[in-house]
């Protein structure tokens, strides 16, 4: 079952109209809070397209198997984590949220210490809104053995660099697996569902780039210009 960020189409379109324009992920807008195949977010129109050769050219991403087992540590609040996410585009680093998010981020941090997410690519991106990732079946469907749960609470707000955890619309919210979302919008106008890893603390430029590919379906879908992470890693200070 294909993982969606179930968004309420009245919430986007304000956000729109403002603006300018998870093992298993993805994000589509709909009318109740059941996920949807149709009206997808739409791509904005101030959304440009990155330059030839800002990303190197790669293989799309073909269905691989991945080992995980649900972590059993909590990361130490009184530390900073950050994720460096080495992609095809560039590198894009997370500073973790050890503080407010704790078993997200160490789940997060399992995950790429655990290698899960090198060779991984983009499974989705909607410009003007999210890219999203961390999918070993490399179609939306995918994700590790284990689950958690880490509702973020009502006052969590999905903007522009924030790292949470797709989930299906079935899943109590704050699920997450390894799939994740990179907010590329101002504002991805969401409602507090989703788990909140981290925030994208240098390189967002590279994310936005990313975000920028136009997708497969015209407004949402896998980019079409394949992007992979070639490398995760993990440090602490």
């Amino acid at each position: 079952m294909t993982r969606l960020l179930v968004v309420l189409l009245a919430v986007l379109s304000l956000t729109v109209a403002a603006c300018g324009s998870s093992g298993k992920d993805n994000a589509k807008a709909t009318t109740t809070t059941t996920s949807a195949t149709s009206a997808a977010p739409p791509a904005t129109t101030t959304q440009q397209t990155p330059a030839a050769g800002a990303c190197k050219p790669v293989k799309a991403q073909t269905a691989v198997k991945r080992a995980s087992k649900k972590p059993t540590t909590t990361l130490s609040a009184s530390k900073t984590y950050v994720v460096t996410l080495k992609t095809s585009c560039g590198d894009i680093q997370i500073t973790l949220d050890t503080k407010g998010n704790p078993k997200t981020a160490s789940s997060f941090a399992s995950l790429v210490q655990s290698g899960f997410y090198d060779g991984l690519g983009v499974v989705r991106v909607v410009p003007g809104f999210v890219l999203q990732a961390g999918d070993p079946n490399g179609d939306g469907s995918g994700g590790p053995s284990y689950s958690v749960v880490e509702p973020p609470g009502n006052n969590a707000a999905y903007r522009k660099g924030v790292v949470a955890m797709a989930k299906t619309g079935a899943e109590a919210p704050g699920t997450s697996g390894s799939q994740f979302f990179i907010v590329t919008g101002a504002d991805a106008g969401l409602p507090p569902d989703y788990a909140i890893a981290g925030k994208v603390t240098k390189g967002q430029d590279v994310a936005d780039t990313i975000g920028a590919i136009p997708p497969q379906g015209g407004q949402d879908g896998p980019p079409t210009e394949p992007v992979i992470i070639e490398k995760a890693t993990l440090s602490e200070s």
